[in-house]
């Protein structure tokens, strides 16, 4: 056996190379040699660049096929993230859409991401790139993805939007449903606030499904807040149709169409109604503003002709029921009527004044003898004093101020209010009455029989007060050389009451005094007026200043 020494170098192979290696070359053979010249800067190789095209166009899909086909998972996986992350930020659909951030941010990231794409395809082996024009016109059909994706979410956004709308129409549907269980003048606000929903959908959303069911819903807005004119509710009705008549005002009349001009008939009939219905007086309104408005508003309707017509049948009627129980109640709703037509369009109804103040003036007379009838004499003597001062030309004027001499007679002397003073002149032979008056001040007598009247009668220069009665009834009149006012009447017989009025000169403690008497044909009468003055106590005393005066007449004598 042979022996080789370790030392000895084997003997080269042929073609093998190793023949020019130093023994230390084994351990560096299987390790990557630096190249042995720069490399050489040119055009890239044959098929890079339709690589990097595809993968640029794969990754713009937002998919990123363009790194999964470079072998790049990481990458990829960001922009699985990124369209991730706009999916769930996008769905589902709101009308507001996507923030635009957002929206540019994910542009710029798949740009960036195709950019890098392209730059590792322009290093990747062109061993894992058998067909790159295929891939490319797949990465072009993939662009389709997110076009078609923006398109649909488009229209899910329109869809999304439009339920928006209808939402609103539907909110503004329930207001009205809402406000059309209580009167308008509880649920105008969300008439109102209905009307605002249909007028902003209607003016800011015109190409919307919303948009075009708000004609028919400004019908049933129309029909709700119109509904106590339909049953004929006339004076609830005249608010709501006023509102109605304004809204071509603030809402377009194209919108609105015939709604436009369709108040005006039924508001116009409702003021008459409302109005006319006022007119018996039962309410706290007299239908003058109703009707008023009418006359104003609506001039040349057939509502206005009939005004008149019916004010002045209401006149008559009132006129008539000056004859019942309660003239006095009738004579406050003719003025009543009488202020209500002051306040109608007098070229409206022109000859209503004269007709309802001549009725004022027919009830305040009736009214007066009623309350004489009635035994209210204070009521009466007022009533008869004012008509009596105010209708001067009246021909009744001298019968009211007799009945109100009788009732201020009535007053103090109910007798006097037994029968309602005559209103013509008796006739026959008449008695003379001399009534002297030996006060020191002034007389008024008031008497009321067959023959009502009043005379005044000058104070007494020289005439003084009495100490007693029996002082006055023996000493008035009868002073010789006294000149004593005087007043004659002459009167037929009959039943007669007196009431003898202090006037100027007497004190406020001075007491009228009233008395009746009979004239019987065949004598004269005279009476005589004198004052006694007494103490507190009712003693005779020496008169004293101050002390309570006492008028009182003479009976009358034969």
């Amino acid at each position: 056996m042979e022996s080789r020494d370790q030392s000895e170098t084997p003997e080269p192979r042929p073609g093998t190379g190793w023949e020019t290696l130093p023994e230390y070359a084994w351990l560096d053979a299987e390790r990557p040699q630096p190249p042995s010249r720069p490399p050489v800067v040119g055009p890239p190789p044959p098929g890079t660049v339709p690589r990097a095209v595809a993968a640029g166009l794969l990754n713009l899909s937002g998919l990123g096929l363009g790194h999964v086909l470079v072998r790049r998972w990481g990458r990829a996986a960001v922009s699985w993230a990124a369209t991730a992350l706009l999916l769930l930020v996008a769905l589902p659909a709101d009308p507001d859409g996507v923030p635009a951030a957002l929206v540019a941010g994910y542009l710029l990231l798949l740009v960036l991401a195709a950019a890098d794409a392209a730059r590792i395809a322009l290093r990747t082996d062109a061993g894992r790139w058998p067909r790159p024009v295929l891939a490319a016109v797949l990465g072009l059909l993939l662009l389709g993805v997110p076009a078609a994706g923006t398109l649909a979410y488009g229209s899910a956004r329109d869809e999304a939007a439009e339920q928006e709308l209808l939402g609103r129409l539907e909110e503004g549907d329930d207001l009205v449903a809402k406000a059309a269980k209580s009167s308008y003048i509880l649920s105008g606000p969300d008439y109102r606030e209905a009307l605002s929903l249909y007028r902003d959908l209607a003016e800011d959303h015109p190409g919307s499904r919303a948009a075009a069911g708000v004609p028919e819903r400004m019908k049933a807005y129309y029909a709700a807040v119109a509904a106590p004119y339909r049953a004929e509710r006339y004076c609830e009705a005249v608010e709501p149709l006023t509102h109605l008549r304004t809204l071509p005002g603030t809402v377009d009349r194209k919108l609105l169409g015939d709604l436009a001009t369709w108040p005006d008939g039924p508001l116009a009939e409702s003021l008459y109604g409302c109005g006319v219905s006022r007119l018996d007086g039962t309410g706290t309104e007299s239908g003058s503003k109703e009707l008023g408005t009418l006359l104003r508003t609506f001039p040349e309707s057939s509502q206005a002709g009939q005004v008149g017509p019916a004010v002045s049948g209401r006149i008559r009627q009132q006129v008539a029921g000056l004859k019942g129980a309660e003239p006095c109640a009738v004579t406050d709703e003719l003025r009543r009527t009488s202020t209500l037509v002051a306040e109608l369009p007098e070229t409206s109804v022109p000859s209503l004044g004269r007709q309802a103040d001549a009725g004022v003036q027919d009830g305040v007379y009736a009214c007066g003898v009623d309350e004489f009838r009635d035994k209210q004499f204070t009521e009466a003597r007022q009533t008869m004093t004012d008509f009596a001062d105010t209708y001067e030309e009246d021909r009744r004027r001298q019968h009211a101020r007799n009945i109100a001499i009788a009732a201020e007679i009535a007053e103090d002397r109910p007798a006097a209010g037994k029968r309602l003073p005559g209103s013509g002149t008796p006739g026959g032979v008449r008695m003379e009455l001399v009534i002297s008056n030996g006060a020191p001040n002034e007389v008024e007598v008031l008497y009321t029989g067959p023959v009502t009247g009043t005379v005044k009668l000058k104070p007494c220069g020289g005439c003084e007060r009495f100490s007693s009665e029996a002082a006055g009834s023996a000493g008035a009149c009868r002073a010789s050389g006294t000149s004593y006012p005087k007043a004659r009447l002459r009167l037929p017989a009959g039943e007669y009451h007196f009431l003898y009025k202090h006037g100027t000169g007497a004190t406020a403690a001075v007491d009228s005094y009233s008395s009746g008497s009979r004239v019987q044909p065949g004598y004269t009468y005279t009476s005589c007026t004198y004052v006694v003055e007494r103490d507190r106590y009712g003693l005779d005393l020496p008169t004293v200043p101050d002390l309570s005066d006492l008028l009182k007449p003479a009976s009358l004598l034969r």
